[in-house]
């Protein structure tokens, strides 16, 4: 048995954002998502700013509105926090945890590729369609809009 082990040296790091969005905490990113040692940092710090800036594009009009109002942070729009927590500030992290947990659910699968560990992954992690599914849910909930579009012909 060799002493190779396929774990990348992770340091905890905070993204800082725009000013108006919060900062992102890596480590408590790679929690979320239960995203393990084996994606470094450089790697997850790429995907955690690809994250950010598709977010804060989404969120650009809303943004410029919330501004307009006199409110120059997130948390300022509304101040309602849950366990210490803005709400919007929680909502907007889970928007960028989403993103981010697409793109490694996408590109990189766990290294047992045997039958056995293929079924359990997909049991058990989320897909890249569920981590977009709750980007845009998230979104929604940030634009204040309902998670389903229905129109009737």
């Amino acid at each position: 048995m060799s002493g190779f082990v396929g774990q990348a040296q992770t340091e905890p790091f905070i993204l800082s954002n725009d000013g108006f969005f919060p900062a992102i905490d890596a480590t408590a990113l790679r929690a979320g998502i239960r995203l393990s040692g084996d994606v470094s940092d450089a790697r997850l710090e790429g995907s955690i700013i690809s994250a950010m800036i598709t977010t804060n594009r989404e969120l650009q009009v809303r943004k410029a509105i919330w501004k307009a109002a006199g409110h120059n942070t997130l948390a300022a729009v509304n101040p309602m926090t849950i366990g210490n927590k803005n709400a919007l500030e929680v909502t907007y992290t889970r928007a960028v945890q989403a993103l981010v947990g697409a793109e490694h659910a996408e590109r990189y699968r766990g290294y047992d590729a045997t039958n056995s560990g293929a079924s359990q992954g997909d049991e058990i992690l989320p897909t890249a369609d569920d981590y977009r599914r709750d980007h845009r849910h998230a979104l929604r909930d940030l634009l204040g809009t309902g998670h389903a579009t229905v129109e009737l012909i």
